[in-house]
Formats: structure tokens, sequence, C-alpha cells
């Protein structure tokens, strides 16, 4: 992706998977909200639960809360994005509820866990729209891609592009591997194949 001339694709290394076994990928279904202590529980909770009725089937939910007070992500909500068929959520904020999470299967990412909830304290102010996370910003339908490494953001009119690119590179840097299993030299391995 450097080499197209993309930066501003991986998201910072305070987001960190669960559980960092396999692999979170696919198109992003976009959040964003806030913090608002003026709301009541019963407010906040509805437009919680309209929040989970938007999410899409066969996409990654990927929130911008702008708070790192209040967990994103729990137990009921992941269990009901799960029987959805959302592939998994990101948070750039906290999840609670880890162990069931983490028994359910249901990939999450995020900073750090909290017991406190968005009950009273926090409502979404956005669904599908361009969001920001650090310097990195992800639209609706851009890929996500991420495992015990971190997670790449590719621009969704890029994807086919990026993706061909990234299986020609494996391909070069096997025949790397191979050569240099066969006893050559790293750097002549190296200047040979254009890879490493």
């Amino acid at each position: 992706m450097r080499g197209a001339g993309l930066r501003n694709f991986t998201l910072p290394p305070r987001i960190r998977a669960l559980s960092p076994e396999g692999v979170l990928t696919g198109p992003a279904f976009t959040i964003e909200g806030r913090i608002d202590e003026t709301a009541s529980a019963h407010e906040t909770l509805l437009a919680w639960t309209g929040l989970l009725s938007k999410a899409k089937p066969g996409h990654i939910w990927i929130s911008q809360p702008h708070n790192h007070i209040i967990a994103q992500m729990g137990e009921l909500s992941a269990e009901t994005l799960k029987a959805k068929g959302v592939l998994g959520c990101v948070v750039d904020g906290a999840l609670r509820d880890t162990n069931f999470i983490l028994r359910l299967g249901f990939p999450c990412w995020g900073t750090h866990n909290t017991p406190r909830d968005v009950v009273g304290m926090w409502m979404p102010t956005a669904t599908e729209v361009p969001i920001l996370i650090d310097d990195v910003l992800i639209r609706p339908g851009d890929w996500l891609h991420g495992d015990r490494d971190g997670m790449i953001v590719i621009a969704h009119e890029r994807l086919d592009e990026i993706a061909e690119a990234g299986v020609a590179a494996m391909s070069k840097e096997s025949l790397v591997r191979k050569a240099i299993l066969s006893g050559m030299d790293p750097q002549q391995a190296y200047l040979q194949h254009g890879k490493f």
C-alpha cells in the first residue's frame, strides 16, 4: 500500500483484538457518537437499540465514540450483532462483558475494558458516514483487515488493486524465502527478486 502511494491506513496500536487468534476482514459499517450526560436512560437505550437495528449483515461495526469512559460493546449487543450476521466490531474505545464475548466467539477490537455502559451516558450521532480514528479515514464500505499484528483500512475503490498487489508481493517473498533456505545470501536473494 505504501508502494501505491497510500498513507494513514493503519489503525493505532491502542486498538487491539480481544482475542488475537484469527482474522477479522470485511466492509465497514461506520458509527459516530458522543457522551451526552443530559440524555435519560430510556433515550440512550432507545438510540442504542436503534443503532443495533441498523447494523448491516456481512459488515464490520466500526465506531468512533469520542470517549474512553464507557464501553461501546457488551454481551447483549455482541449477541444481537452476531445473530444478525455482523462479522465483528472495532471501537476506538472500551469493551465490556468480555468473558461472555470471548465465549460467544464474536470478534471484537477495542482499546481497553470497563464495566461502565452507555446507559444515560452516550448517544450515537451518525451512521454510515466517514469517521476518523486518529489520522485514519474510514468510509462506509471501506475494507478492514486485521489480525494479531493490527488492522488496516483499504479504500473500497482500491480493494481489487491492493489485493492483487498483495498476492504478487507474497509470491515474490516466497521466492526469496526458497532462495534463502536453499543457501543463497539474503542480500543476493533480495537483489535477484526485488523483494524482502
